[in-house]
């Protein structure tokens, strides 16, 4: 199996691709960048997973239908926008990737389109008609961090990641970005994630690697209970990597779920941890579990509990919470037979055995729980198999931001 180097570049790191963020006026703020574009220098394998919710945003009907053959060039989105729920939604997202072929010289059904940021408000086409030249005349292969920052709304930290590895012999490199601060929670991909590699995959492969990857890990994220209207994970592998193209299991597909994995986890750590008002990262490690559904459903049942969440904020060991979510998570396990236990930097410290409190230090808890990023770890006694799910607590701040998001 290949090793995996962390690198950086982003969506830009692999081979052709390059990116641009430019702010275009779809967002008031005229220091915030609101439009952003990824291109790839050749055709490539693309694919995608989208929102579960049944009320879908314009842009992901748009792009469903362009990856129909598994061929992109180009990833187009903006901010301030989600371009949902507006009578001429898809008419604004087709237009939209027409402008940006006629500029870059490729056909519209290569491009990919995304929206994010505020529902139900009427979208204007012209911040795109005379955003998309100089969007187009900005790209660079550095630019990632410009990409990455174009398509944030509420979030504060960038987030990217890129990673290098080898296929058939050949060095591969495989980058992305994310956006994703509020409305996250289990029940699809994600808030928005872009993905590119110049590993050469057929676009069958990659949609089976793209989908057996977000089970575990962006379907395990929750900030808030609420599942966005424009959730999307795409992923471009244009091949200028020059390996034999992957075209079914073996070795080399191995390596890329490894490669594609490394950067998928460590964008759902800086989503949870970038929550909406969070202070803190929570990561809930199941083990012991009788099979892998039973592990992530107690995982997601324990990282989704508002009052364990609230709990965490407030450094307050109350693991009663926590068992209270295992029991109602919908998984069956045997209550009496779970462990639990809180982790930081701080240290460790054992609160429940077999399904009953035992004594441990307040003081201790206290120091362990107040650290950034916090370990829940819940043993279930039942079998083997595991499960790992992100979160973060639940703050004022949380409700500030969403008491007046629009403004």
């Amino acid at each position: 199996m290949t090793d995996i180097k962390q690198i950086s570049g982003g969506v830009c790191a692999p081979q052709g691709f390059s990116g641009a963020g430019i702010h275009c006026g779809i967002r008031k703020n005229h220091t915030k960048r609101d439009l952003a574009l990824i291109l790839s220098s050749v055709p490539a394998s693309a694919a995608a997973v989208y929102t579960t919710n049944l009320v879908k945003g314009a842009p992901l009907e748009v792009t469903k239908k362009h990856l129909e053959n598994g061929i992109a060039r180009a990833v187009i989105c903006n901010s301030g926008n989600a371009n949902t729920c507006n009578a001429d939604g898809i008419e604004i997202a087709e237009t939209t990737c027409e402008l940006l072929a006629k500029e870059l010289g490729i056909t519209a059904e290569d491009v990919i389109v995304a929206s994010t940021g505020v529902i139900g408000q009427r979208m204007s086409i012209e911040p795109f008609k005379t955003g998309i030249p100089v969007l187009c005349a900005a790209l660079g292969e550095n630019n990632s961090a410009l990409v990455g920052e174009a398509i944030m709304t509420t979030d504060t930290k960038l987030k990217e990641a890129a990673v290098e590895f080898t296929a058939g012999g050949k060095t591969c490199r495989l980058g992305g970005i994310a956006k994703g601060s509020g409305m996250i929670h289990p029940n699809m991909a994600t808030m928005l994630v872009f993905l590119t590699t110049d590993c050469a995959i057929s676009p069958e492969m990659l949609k089976k690697a793209l989908s057996s990857d977000v089970q575990d890990t962006f379907n395990m994220v929750s900030v808030d209970g609420d599942t966005s209207t424009n959730d999307m994970v795409s992923i471009m592998a244009n091949g200028l990597a020059g390996n034999a193209e992957i075209s079914s299991e073996g070795e080399d597909f191995e390596s890329f779920m490894k490669a594609l994995n490394s950067v998928t986890v460590y964008l759902c750590r800086c989503i949870a941890g970038d929550g909406e008002g969070a202070t803190k990262l929570l990561e809930c490690s199941v083990t012991g579990a009788k099979d892998r559904s039973a592990a992530k459903t107690v995982a997601r049942g324990v990282i989704c509990s508002s009052l364990l969440k609230a709990a965490m904020f407030g450094a307050d060991a109350n693991w009663g919470r926590v068992l209270c979510a295992v029991g109602y998570s919908g998984a069956d396990v045997d209550i009496h037979k779970v462990d639990v236990a809180f982790r930081s930097k701080a240290g460790t410290v054992k609160v429940c055995k077999d399904g009953a409190g035992i004594d441990f230090s307040e003081d201790e808890a206290k120091k362990v729980l107040s650290e950034s990023e916090i370990d829940i770890l819940v043993s279930l006694g039942d079998g083997s198999a595991p499960a790992t799910a992100w979160g973060c607590d639940l703050t004022y701040d949380y409700v500030k931001i969403n008491g007046d998001y629009r403004t």
